[in-house]
């Protein structure tokens, strides 16, 4: 079953426990994430939060909100939860060797789950269209 959850913030560690919100990230194989990433900001009224490029491992990360990751299910992808530990939302990328596609500040607070569930499924399909035609 799929539930749509709020684009909750993601805050940045804090030394208060009750503020340590933190993010969740699902990471998919790039040519994957730059479609689903193109399909979300062309959908009507479909926010993307910031999105992470690695460029050593060719992935891209979704912030999502806290709490994803415990019923994340899509083939593919994996969803990590961070619970505030090395994932900061300011311009600086977290990880030595990537960066900000879309940078926090310029991007909504979190990608919606559900609304991701339904890009990355529409993105597979395109991936696997594109690649029949060969």
């Amino acid at each position: 079953m799929e539930t749509s959850q709020g684009n909750d913030p993601c805050t940045p560690p804090t030394t208060s426990a009750a503020d340590d919100a933190g993010c969740d990230l699902v990471t998919v194989p790039a040519r994957h994430g730059l479609e689903a990433v193109d399909i979300l900001r062309r959908g009507t009224g479909d926010a993307v939060g910031p999105v992470l490029h690695d460029d050593g491992g060719g992935t891209l990360g979704f912030v999502v909100p806290a709490g994803t990751a415990a019923a994340w299910d899509v083939p593919g992808s994996t969803c990590t939860e961070t619970d505030g530990r090395g994932l900061r939302l300011s311009p600086e990328p977290p990880v030595e060797g990537s960066d900000w596609l879309l940078p926090p500040g310029e991007a909504d607070l979190a990608t919606d789950p559900a609304v991701l569930r339904r890009a990355l499924g529409e993105a597979a399909r395109l991936i696997k269209a594109a690649d029949s035609c060969r």
